[in-house]
C-alpha cells in the first residue's frame, strides 16, 4: 500500500473541502450572519490539507486496495471536518448529531435530526444542502474533475466511488472522463435552477432545492419539504428531474456525442422508466379516494415514485398515511434505487436485471442441464466474474442489512420505524416509515444507533466495500518484495 500517496490524495481532498467552504460563508455574509463558524473549520482544514499533501510523493501509483482506503478515509474525514459548522454556529450542539447529519448531507441520504428546519441560519441551511451537491456526483470525482493527483491510477479512485455495478471511462484519461461527468451535472442543475425561478420559487430556495434534487439528497429549507409550496409547477419539474438524475451520466454523454442509438437501446433506462411508470399507475388508483380527484392523485404518486427511486427524499404528502399497498411499493423502490453511474443510491436497477437474468438463467438450466445459458446486459454477454461480483454484492448488503437491523431493534421502537429507518439510511432514501416518516426525524435515536446508521449510509453510498475494507488489517500491510531465493 502506498501511504504516502494515500496521504497526499486525502490532503487535496481536505484542501477541496475549505475551498467549498468559501460559499456557504459567502451566504452567511450575505444574510448578515457570522463567518466564524465556516472560517475556522475553513483554516483547520486548509492546513490539514496542507501538511498532508505538502509535498507529492515520488511513487505516485494508486492501485485497487489504496484506492478503497483513500475512498473512505475521504469520505469519513469529510463529514468530521464537515460537521463543524452545525457545532460552532449552535443550530446543532452536539457533534454526533452534526456528524449524523453531515453524512447524511454527503452521502446524499437527507435522514435528519432536525425537529425544525426555518430558524437555522441560511449559511448553515445552504452548506447542508450543499454537501448534497458535493457528494452526488462524489466527492473524488470533483476532486479529479480540479486537480491532478495521479499518474494514470484514478481508475481506482472511481471504481471505489461511482455507484453501480461498472465504471469505465468515457475518454481516454480519467481526469476528462471527471470533468465531463461533472459539466453534465452542472449544466442539468442550472437548468432546474433556472426552471424554478421561472415558477416564482426564490433564488435562495431554488438553489436549496436544485442541489437536493442534483444529489438525490432531499433536504429542503422549508419544515414540510417541497410541499411547502403547494404547487403542481415545482412537483412537476422536481420531479422530473429527480428522474434525470437517476439516470446513468454515461447515457447523457452518448447524447451529447449523438450516440442516439445507444440510449435508446439501454436496457436499464427502459427497465427504470417502466417500473416509475407502473409504480405511478398502482399508487395513483390506490390513493384517488384520499384526494378525491385523479389528477391530483397522479401527482402526487408521481413525485413520490420519482423521490424514493431515485432515493431523494423530497416529500409533497405524507405518505405514512398512505394504505398499506402504496407503503409497500415504495418501500420495495427504496431497495430498488435508481441506475448505476446516476447519484442516486439503493441496490440499482441494473444489478437487479442482473439478478433476475441469472436466475432465469439457472432455472433453465435445471430443465435443460445441457443447455448453454449466456447472461447478458446491454446486449453483451456477462462474465463469470461480473455475475460473481453482483452476487457478492447483494450477500453482503444482506449481511450488513441484518447485523445492523438487530443491533438497531435495540432502541425498542416498533418494528416498521427499525427497519425503515434503516432502509432509509443504507439505500440513502432519507425518510421512511411511522417515527422516520416524511414529517417525522431520526432525533429520538440514541447516539450509538445514529453512529450506527451514519456507518450505514456511508456503507450504502460507496457500495459497502470501501467501509467494510477499512476494518481488514491486511489493507494497512505495506507489500513487500518478494525474497529471492
Amino acid at each position: 500500500m502506498n501511504h504516502h500517496m494515500i496521504g497526499f490524495v486525502i490532503g487535496r481532498i481536505l484542501l477541496t473541502e475549505a475551498v467549498l467552504l468559501v460559499l456557504p460563508m459567502a451566504v452567511a455574509l450575505l444574510y448578515g450572519e457570522a463567518a466564524a463558524p465556516f472560517l475556522i473549520p475553513m483554516l483547520l482544514v486548509a492546513v490539514c490539507g496542507l501538511l498532508l499533501s505538502a509535498r507529492k510523493p515520488a511513487r505516485t501509483s494508486l492501485y485497487a486496495r489504496d484506492g478503497l482506503a483513500v475512498v473512505a478515509l475521504a469520505w469519513l474525514l469529510m463529514s468530521l471536518f464537515g460537521a463543524m459548522p452545525f457545532v460552532l454556529s449552535g443550530d446543532i450542539p452536539r457533534f454526533v448529531d452534526a456528524f449524523f447529519e453531515t453524512v447524511s448531507g454527503f452521502t446524499t441520504t437527507g435522514a435528519s435530526i432536525l425537529t425544525e428546519i426555518e430558524p437555522l441560519g441560511r449559511g448553515i441551511l445552504f452548506w447542508r444542502s450543499f454537501t448534497h451537491w458535493v457528494g452526488g456526483m462524489g466527492v473524488l470525482v470533483f476532486v479529479m474533475a480540479i486537480l491532478p493527483m495521479t499518474d494514470g491510477h484514478g481508475m481506482h479512485l472511481l471504481r471505489a466511488e461511482v455507484p453501480g455495478p461498472t465504471v469505465g471511462k468515457l475518454v481516454s484519461r480519467m481526469g476528462d472522463t471527471a470533468k465531463i461527468l461533472y459539466g453534465i451535472y452542472l449544466a442539468l442543475t442550472v437548468i432546474e435552477i433556472v426552471l424554478l425561478l421561472a415558477g416564482g420559487m426564490p433564488l435562495y430556495d431554488a438553489c436549496i432545492h436544485a442541489f437536493g434534487t442534483a444529489g438525490t439528497g432531499g433536504f429542503s429549507c422549508r419544515n414540510l419539504s417541497v410541499g411547502a409550496y403547494d404547487s403542481a409547477y415545482f412537483d412537476i419539474v422536481i420531479g422530473v428531474f429527480m428522474l434525470l438524475f437517476g439516470v446513468n451520466f454515461n447515457l447523457y454523454f452518448f447524447l451529447l456525442i449523438r450516440r442516439f442509438r445507444d440510449v435508446f437501446r439501454s436496457e436499464e433506462l427502459r427497465a427504470y422508466l417502466g417500473i416509475v411508470a407502473a409504480a405511478v399507475v398502482a399508487i395513483t388508483v390506490d390513493i384517488l379516494h384520499l384526494y378525491g380527484s385523479f389528477a391530483s392523485s397522479l401527482r402526487y404518486a408521481f413525485f413520490q415514485v420519482a423521490s424514493i427511486i431515485t432515493t431523494t427524499g423530497f416529500a409533497t404528502a405524507d405518505f405514512n398515511t398512505w394504505p398499506s399497498f402504496s407503503k409497500a411499493i415504495l418501500v420495495t423502490l427504496m431497495f430498488i434505487g435508481a441506475c448505476a453511474g446516476s447519484t442516486g443510491g439503493g441496490i440499482k436497477v441494473a444489478r437487479i436485471i442482473i439478478l433476475v437474468k441469472t436466475s432465469l438463467g439457472d432455472m433453465r438450466k435445471m430443465l435443460h442441464p445441457n443447455a448453454i445459458v449466456t447472461v447478458r446486459m446491454e446486449g453483451k454477454p456477462l462474465s463469470d466474474k461480473h455475475i460473481r461480483s453482483v452476487h457478492l454484492f447483494i450477500t453482503v448488503y444482506l449481511l450488513v442489512f441484518t447485523v445492523s437491523l438487530l443491533l438497531l431493534s435495540l432502541e425498542g421502537f416498533d418494528l416498521i420505524t427499525t427497519f425503515t429507518a434503516l432502509t432509509a439510511c443504507i439505500n440513502n432514501i432519507g425518510p421512511g416509515l411511522e417515527m422516520v416518516g416524511p414529517m417525522g426525524n431520526f432525533a429520538a435515536f440514541s447516539d450509538f444507533s445514529k453512529l450506527l446508521l451514519s456507518f450505514n449510509m456511508l456503507v450504502g453510498r460507496l457500495e459497502i466495500f470501501p467501509m467494510l475494507l477499512l476494518f481488514a488489517p491486511s489493507i494497512w500491510k505495506r507489500k513487500l518484495p518478494a525474497k529471492k531465493n
